[in-house]
């Protein structure tokens, strides 16, 4: 039974993304507003036909953000567009990635070469640009996936982008922690099954997952703030690790009835 239900979740997003692929490349070539629309209302549709159930506290500002936010696994990509439209910094060797450097360049990813500082330069220019031009943008600074139970160190560098917008542009943090999965609470042990991090290989990973039946997640974001507000990249980096660490253990430090209240209450 497990089995059918990840061939039927991958028959519909294979479907789906086959017939939505054409329209947003063309929406992305004639740059209307609608190529940042449609991967907004196409993860909506993947989550629920995953049966990823999304639980968000907190409020996204209304005018274009950079979001700062942990990350754990493959799943965070759907999670976050399917709350509010935007776009993702990546690591470069994302836009290698067979299958996946399709779909990120589809949602406009920004990708950041780390070993050259003039490349690293030009990926902040450039998401100054974006958050000018009224895009949200997601930033994972610690620069990869981590197993689900903790927040690794936050990487100041990649704050750059940040220093390059305006002194005024708003600036959330956005922390994700996975509770359920197949109705059952996810605690230290198991929560390496949602992670996706390390050399794990993708394509068994997506299998296991979707067979093990539908997902809960919390997300928690927080007040805008400003670079002006806090100072530096490097005070920004400080304080969004600390707050991101200290909201994921707020979360998966709730009992598993205190969880489903919550549950609940947000859906």
């Amino acid at each position: 039974m497990s089995s059918l239900r990840a061939i039927w979740v991958l028959f519909w997003f294979f479907l789906i993304t086959f017939l939505l692929v054409p329209f947003q490349w063309l929406f992305i070539k004639l740059k209307l507003p609608l190529a940042r629309l449609l991967p907004h209302y196409y993860h909506r549709l993947i989550a629920r036909i995953m049966g990823l159930r999304i639980h968000v506290d907190g409020k996204i500002a209304d005018k274009p953000v950079l979001l700062v936010a942990n990350h754990i696994s493959w799943m965070d990509i759907v999670v976050f567009t399917a709350i509010t439209p935007l776009s993702f910094v990546a690591k470069q060797e994302v836009g290698t990635w067979p299958g996946v450097r399709v779909l990120a360049k589809l949602q406009r990813t920004i990708f950041v070469d780390r070993e050259k500082r003039t490349e690293s330069l030009k990926s902040a220019t450039e998401i100054a640009e974006r958050l000018r031009n009224g895009d949200n943008v997601v930033l994972f600074p610690e620069g990869t996936s981590s197993d689900g139970n903790r927040v690794l160190d936050f990487k100041s560098t990649l704050f750059a982008g940040a220093a390059s917008a305006d002194g005024d542009t708003p600036i959330q943090t956005i922390a994700i922690a996975y509770t359920f999965l197949g109705g059952v609470p996810l605690g230290r042990r198991t929560r390496p099954l949602v992670a996706w991090y390390g050399d794990m290989e993708m394509a068994s990973h997506v299998w296991n997952l979707l067979k093990a039946g539908p997902l809960d997640v919390h997300v928690r974001i927080g007040e805008p703030m400003t670079l002006s507000d806090i100072g530096d990249r490097k005070a920004l980096a400080l304080y969004s690790e600390k707050k991101i660490r200290n909201d994921m253990a707020d979360l998966l430090s709730l009992r598993p009835f205190e969880v489903r209240r919550e549950i609940k209450k947000a859906s």
